[in-house]
């Protein structure tokens, strides 16, 4: 039995370890890696079409963003996870390599008019349905054996609908040894979802390090600062707009808003609309509504047993086509928008934004982390103007931003999840970025007395022997190779800031005109972007 360290080694991102057992070669997970990528990945050691099967812990792209390409490549085995899981994949997928195609749509109009050869998008759409069509779901709890001698269970990690740990038995040569998949361990008190589930027993734990040095602040009253925010914007007659993720962050600020309906927590504005303007959120809420006896905590089952759906109410208007997009803008009432992305780079968000951002009784209200040089992260800094699909919009209304409760555990949560597991030989950091995998290892070292090892990409581990067979060293990708799989735009990007960098150093003795001209070029630019 050989296990081999692929992705997500002392990175966040691209999660993805191979396994030999059985005569089965198999991965757990397959995940794109997303924003700037520092360490080098080796490559899964055989053929796609050698691969015999995959076990995926939840539905978020770095963890799944991958499968298209293994089915492009000729992958056609089994993708094993759980139903939820399953369902989620179907939507987030195919929403995935629209992005594809359309990134290689642009680039490959750039790339004719410099008589270039065409971009090919990283997979298609065809590939992200043929990848669906591979997934057999299991439901929490039932061990299946999915090879002979290879058995899996799926127990709930509590980060996502439908996420989970995964409890791997393998018995060879009359060899049996248990290997345990933390996944992504989620937050406790999260909305809908329940707690993270504990693990009684394993030999081995590869577990997760996100936040392995960090711990949360204290929780908001999401209800209580949410009714603030709302009773003050309809009391000046303005409506409030909520960039959301359209998986997870969506429907719970449903599950905030039903309560605050139902309790009566704002007044003079009963009837309130709540718009959800985005395609894939609208899927994926109905999915959690589909999973709800699987997948929701006691709190949100007690509605549901009762006859009430705890992410639905009066005045929720789920828009789906353009134009019902374009109709929520003529709904002169105020009214709560939720619309995705959630950093407000693409999607129907940034049509609202264009018709609400300059009217001063309006809020735009963000509930999620907002990422370096997005429009969320300039409207949060101060920005006093953005620009909107070609047009300068005046920042007029109120930003106001509420702390998002966190998916993942803190360094407590992973301790309280780890020091659950009994009789572990050795525990395996991964998912986590180098200071907090390798703070997080340290940590359980000292506070279990636990043998610990954070691998790098390419380390090997023999799972009968208990040794580390190759112990891989950190490679450093060259800076300008260091992009995700989703960043070619912006890498191209960044080429074309160090190409005019290059000219205004070339232009000092230039005639001033020309200077002056390009002065003038540079400032034009800058009016049209600058956001």
């Amino acid at each position: 039995m050989k296990m081999m360290f692929i992705g997500a080694t002392h990175e966040v991102t691209g999660s993805c370890t191979y396994i030999e057992a059985c005569g089965k070669r198999f991965l757990v997970d397959f995940g794109m890696e997303q924003g700037e990528d520092v360490l080098k990945n080796v490559q899964v050691p055989v053929a796609p079409a050698d691969i015999d099967f995959v076990l995926l812990t939840h539905a978020h792209i770095d963890h799944s963003g991958l499968l298209p390409l293994l089915y492009a490549g000729g992958f056609s085995g089994p993708i094993h996870s759980t139903t939820a899981t399953a369902n989620l994949c179907s939507v987030m997928l195919r929403d995935s390599a629209h992005i594809q195609e359309f990134e290689a749509e642009w680039r490959s109009r750039k790339a004719q008019r410099r008589g270039e050869e065409d971009y090919e998008p990283l997979y298609t759409m065809d590939d992200a349905i043929g990848a669906i069509e591979l997934f057999v779901p299991h439901e929490y709890e039932t061990p299946a054996e999915v090879s002979e001698g290879i058995t899996v269970a799926f127990r709930d990690a509590g980060h996502l609908l439908g996420s989970s740990s995964i409890i791997l038995t393998m018995t060879e040569d009359g060899e049996t040894r248990t290997v345990v998949f933390s996944g992504d361990i989620g937050n406790i008190h999260q909305p809908l979802i329940r707690n993270p589930q504990y693990i009684d027993s394993a030999d081995y734990v590869v577990i997760e390090s996100t936040y392995g040095n960090r711990v949360h602040d204290r929780p908001t009253d999401y209800v209580t600062a949410l009714t603030q925010v709302l009773q003050t914007t309809f009391d000046r007659g303005g409506s409030v707009i909520i960039p959301s993720f359209a998986v997870g962050r969506t429907q719970e600020m449903l599950y905030f808003i039903r309560q605050i309906k139902h309790d009566g927590l704002v007044t003079g504005h009963d009837d309130f609309p709540v718009y959800v303007d985005s395609p894939l959120a609208n899927e994926a809420t109905d999915i959690f509504i589909n999973n709800r006896e699987s997948c929701y905590d006691e709190e949100a089952l007690s509605f549901v047993r009762r006859g009430i759906n705890p992410i639905t109410f009066e005045g929720l208007i789920r828009t789906v086509t353009s134009d019902d997009s374009r109709a929520i803008n003529e709904d002169s009432r105020p009214k709560v928008i939720i619309s995705a992305s959630g950093m407000c780079e693409a999607g129907r968000i940034k049509h609202h934004l264009k018709h609400n951002l300059w009217k001063p009784e309006n809020t735009i209200l963000f509930v999620g982390y907002q990422a370096a040089n997005t429009l969320g992260r300039s409207l949060i800094d101060g920005a006093r103007k953005v620009k909107l699909f070609g047009e300068t919009v005046k920042v007029a209304a109120e930003i106001k931003q509420l702390p998002g409760v966190s998916g993942h555990a803190d360094v407590n949560g992973l301790t309280d999840w780890a020091r659950a597991v009994k009789g572990v030989k050795k525990f395996f950091v991964n998912h986590g970025e180098m200071t907090s995998a390798d703070s997080f290892a340290e940590h359980l070292r000292e506070e279990l007395g636990a043998d610990v090892y954070a691998p790098y990409s390419g380390a090997e581990f023999d799972v009968i022997s208990g040794e580390i067979t190759v112990d891989a060293e950190a490679v450093l990708l060259p800076r300008k190779e260091r992009q995700g799989n989703v960043s070619v735009a912006y890498s191209d990007l960044m080429s074309a800031s160090d190409r005019l960098s290059r000219l205004i150093k070339l232009s000092d003795g230039r005639a001033n005109a020309d200077m002056r001209k390009l002065t003038e070029a540079i400032n034009k630019l800058c009016d049209e972007w600058e956001i």
